[in-house]
């Protein structure tokens, strides 16, 4: 499961949870998730827009001491905008008090407007994400670290504390629109995660068919490249006909407040399935009958080969309740199909 934290009025009733209530609820969740058996939840990073995901470290140690046995992802840690000694700190630290469960998925992040935040020029992000990602590399696999780049002042004989709990966590990277990042993961082995969010399926089979043949290419045996996609929403109705019913108006409604005109033509921000018919047809958007939305994923799994499925409940503002049911929804309807006709043994090494 992954949330990146919305926080906007709900679409159709304008009702607005306090942020307290919000991050409990994030909490709450991560807890059923565990005890529904998934595999993992993640936390996203937003620096801008209304989100309450601007410090997943938080939230995740918050998670960590709730929780024993699932895995803690993030999605994605924006590394193009941070400091690579203070995120292999925190992230170390969080590794250690979750005895293992992390892993990070890295990126240059899909809101406009955070290098501003932070003073930097967003001419540089393919730049400062690749320079950034292979200090990172270097801190957490390496003791006395000797560095220079552009995006930070110099290091000597640099040892970050604390060291991961047993070894330098997996790092995958987040794919959106761009060739930088699958090309990035497939140079140093990694794990590539595709967003699989908003734009139509043959955009993002593009991205893991690049990871994969530069995967090759870079030497890499091509049985451990690893893939895992994310999913544009999951409501799960009884049958198609009632999803289309039941949904109709939240989905289409949500789409029409979050279209952004100033950024209408850039790959990645608005969805193109404007009609919840469309969504269901050809998106991302996992809505539908349990059979129906496990047929999809399996689509999925046909064109990307992936290993992991993340899906995401609370894009849509509903209740606590409403978010648990459709989580439990996939956990004993969904999730055996796909375990039985896409096995993985990602975390089976």
């Amino acid at each position: 499961m992954l949330s990146i934290v919305p926080h906007a009025p709900h679409p159709l009733t304008g009702e607005l949870p306090t942020a307290a209530d919000r991050l409990a609820q994030v909490l709450e969740l991560g807890e059923t998730a565990e005890r529904l058996g998934f595999d993992a939840y993640a936390i996203g990073e937003r620096h801008a827009g209304p989100f309450l995901s601007s410090a997943p470290t938080v939230l995740l140690a918050a998670l960590a001491a709730r929780t024993s046995r699932i895995r803690l992802l993030t999605g994605v840690t924006v590394v193009a905008v941070l400091d690579p000694v203070r995120v292999a700190e925190d992230y170390a630290t969080l590794d250690q008090l979750s005895r293992g469960r992390l892993e990070l998925v890295v990126g240059k992040g899909a809101e406009a407007g955070h290098f501003d935040l932070f003073g930097l020029d967003e001419e540089r992000q393919w730049e400062l994400q690749r320079e950034k990602y292979e200090l990172l590399r270097r801190l957490w696999s390496e003791e006395g670290v000797d560095w220079e780049g552009t995006s930070r002042p110099p290091l000597k004989g640099v040892t970050t504390i604390p060291r991961p709990y047993a070894g330098p966590p997996r790092i995958w990277h987040g794919s959106a629109t761009s060739l930088h990042s699958p090309e990035l993961a497939a140079r140093h082995g990694d794990p590539l995660f595709t967003a699989n969010a908003i734009q139509p399926r043959e955009a993002y089979a593009r991205l893991v068919a690049h990871y994969r043949e530069r995967f090759e290419a870079y030497g890499h045996d091509p049985a451990r490249a690893r893939v895992a996609a994310g999913s544009g929403g999951l409501l799960v109705a009884d049958t198609p006909e009632q999803a289309v019913r039941r949904y109709k108006e939240l989905y289409e409604t949500k789409v029409a407040q979050g279209f952004r005109p100033h950024l209408e033509g850039r790959a990645g921000y608005n969805t193109p399935f404007r009609t919840i018919e469309e969504a269901i047809a050809g998106g991302p958007q996992l809505i539908g009958s349990p059979e129906q939305i496990a047929e999809k994923i399996l689509g999925f799994h046909a064109d990307y080969g992936h290993d992991l499925q993340s899906i995401t409940v609370d894009g849509f503002g509903q209740s606590t309740a409403e978010q648990t049911e459709t989580l439990a929804r996939f956990a004993e309807e969904i999730a055996p199909v796909l375990r039985k006709e896409a096995p993985s043994t990602l975390w089976a090494e």
